[in-house]
C-alpha cells in the first residue's frame, strides 16, 4: 500500500512503462508474423574510396600532408578572394556579421602574451601551438560558403600568408609538407600533454 504520494507515483509510472514494454513487444511480434522483415537492408558499407575524401584530418606531426606548396603572394591573392569578407583586410575579424560569430572571434593574427591576461584575444598567432592544425583547419572547414573548394596549393599559400602576417615566418617562406610540420609556433609549449593512453584509436 503506498502511503505518499511520491510512492504512488513511482509505482504508477513503472506500471504504465511495463504495460508500454509489453504492448511493444506484441506488436513486434505481430508484424514478425504478418511477414515483416525483423531488420532493413537500408545503405551499404563504405567503401576505401567512399571514406578516402573525407578521412583527410591532418596530425599535429603533419603525417599525410598532401603535395602541393604556397608563398605568402599567392596566399595573398586567396585570402582577399576567399577569406577577406569574414576575417576582415587586416586579419582581425569582420564586426556584426550576420549569423557569424563576433569580429573578435574570427581574428587571426595578434594576441601574443595576453592568454594569462583578464581579456585574452585567441587568434592563430597567440594560442594555436600547430602550424599544421591551420592547413588542416582551412583544408576542411573554409571558406566559410564553401569549404573543401581550395586546392591544397592554395591552403598551403593561404597558411603561408596568415602566418607571415602573424610574423611567425619569414614572408619568403615556402609551405609544403616538408617545411610546415618545421613552423614553430609561439605557444608551442603552452600546452600540457595528456599522459594518459589512447584507447580508441
Amino acid at each position: 500500500m503506498c502511503t505518499r504520494w511520491a510512492d504512488f507515483r513511482r509505482v504508477a509510472t513503472a506500471a504504465t512503462f511495463s504495460g508500454s514494454l509489453a504492448a511493444l513487444i506484441g506488436t513486434t511480434s505481430l508484424c514478425y508474423a504478418d511477414g515483416y522483415p525483423s531488420s532493413f537492408d537500408f545503405g551499404q558499407a563504405a567503401t576505401q574510396q567512399d571514406v578516402a575524401p573525407v578521412a583527410i584530418a591532418i596530425p599535429a606531426d603533419g603525417k599525410g600532408l598532401p603535395p602541393g606548396r604556397g608563398s605568402y603572394e599567392k596566399g595573398k591573392q586567396v585570402y582577399e578572394t576567399s577569406c577577406a569578407a569574414c576575417h576582415g583586410a587586416d586579419l582581425k575579424g569582420v564586426a556584426q556579421l550576420p549569423d557569424m560569430p563576433s569580429g573578435a572571434a574570427l581574428r587571426l593574427v595578434g594576441g601574443r602574451g595576453t592568454l594569462t591576461s583578464q581579456k585574452p584575444i585567441v587568434t592563430v598567432e597567440s594560442y594555436w601551438p600547430y602550424a599544421t592544425t591551420l592547413f588542416d583547419y582551412i583544408r576542411r572547414a573554409m571558406p566559410y560558403m564553401a569549404p573543401g573548394s581550395l586546392s591544397d596549393d592554395e591552403v598551403y599559400a593561404v597558411s603561408a600568408y596568415i602566418l607571415g602576417e602573424g610574423n611567425i615566418v619569414d614572408r619568403s617562406t615556402v609551405l609544403d609538407a616538408d617545411t610546415l610540420p618545421k613552423v614553430m609556433m609561439p605557444n608551442r609549449d603552452g600546452f600540457i600533454p595528456d599522459p594518459r593512453p589512447e584507447l580508441f584509436k
